[in-house]
């Protein structure tokens, strides 16, 4: 079984250490033991918010202090962190990265956003990524990605292909395409037989209101959970991962690919 925690919170603009502090805050609240394997989803550049103007005054190095952070309380709840993303700095740019920490606080996989979005012009800003990330999360493959990413469904059949069964989703997505939102994100989890858990942001900045509806499917497309539209909240599903292989198993669409033909 897997616990998952979407921590649907708001984003202070350029505020890191406020932005933390309500990290903390949502985990005292919200973050209970349970009795098996639990991963907490955080949304989209949680650490400074949508604030690409300012990328070279807010990133953080290689997201060091983001991970260390999360690895701080990843110790303390006995907790994974499944992104969300953060402003990272490297050596080729800026990224929108995504970071896994295991329950010792250790970054153990990360990921930057590969598609990056033309209408906010974060290609003017930001450095796409250029690979999938897989990694293991308490024996089950799993898979993480960021917003925009869901509108590519090839990209995430690659992920299922290379053997992820849950795919974890951080966002910031706005109120006005939110229907997309779901239905993207359920249309992955059906055409991949795939559990997805995702979590989005509410608020408001830069003019833009947040639709939060933080979500979770199971592998036939059924609602496990839906956030609210406006509220911050904090909400756990479990689920197992073994659905997966029984959804695949009735369904041979794996098997059945011409990828030949496409």
């Amino acid at each position: 079984m897997l616990h998952t925690g979407l921590a649907q919170i708001d984003i202070c603009i350029g505020d890191r250490i406020r932005n933390q502090e309500r990290v903390r805050e949502w985990m005292a609240l919200c973050c209970k033991r349970a009795p098996y394997p639990t991963v907490v989803v955080l949304p989209e550049i949680w650490d400074v918010g949508y604030a690409l103007e300012r990328k070279d005054e807010l990133a953080d190095d290689e997201g060091r202090e983001a991970a260390m952070f999360l690895g701080h309380l990843a110790r303390q709840y006995g907790v994974w962190f499944a992104g969300g993303s953060v402003l990272a700095r490297t050596a080729g740019g800026i990224v929108n990265r995504a970071q896994v920490i295991d329950p010792s606080g250790t970054l153990v996989a990360q990921y930057d956003k590969v598609h990056l979005v033309p209408m906010l012009d974060e290609p003017l800003h930001l450095v796409g990524g250029n690979s999938r990330c897989i990694f293991t999360v308490a024996g089950t493959m799993a898979s993480c990605v960021v917003c925009y990413d869901v509108r590519f469904c090839e990209f995430i059949r690659r992920c299922a292909l290379d053997g992820a069964k849950v795919l974890f989703v951080s966002a910031e997505w706005p109120q006005e395409r939110i229907e997309h939102w779901r239905v993207l994100l359920q249309a992955r989890a059906i055409e991949n037989m795939m559990y997805v858990v995702a979590c989005n942001r509410v608020g408001s900045s830069n003019g833009v209101h947040f639709g939060g509806n933080s979500m979770v499917f199971d592998p036939w497309g059924l609602v496990l959970h839906r956030g609210a539209a406006e509220a911050e909240e904090g909400a756990f599903v479990s689920f197992d991962p073994a659905g997966v292989e029984h959804t695949r198993n009735q369904l041979k669409v794996f098997d059945m690919r011409r990828p030949e033909l496409y």
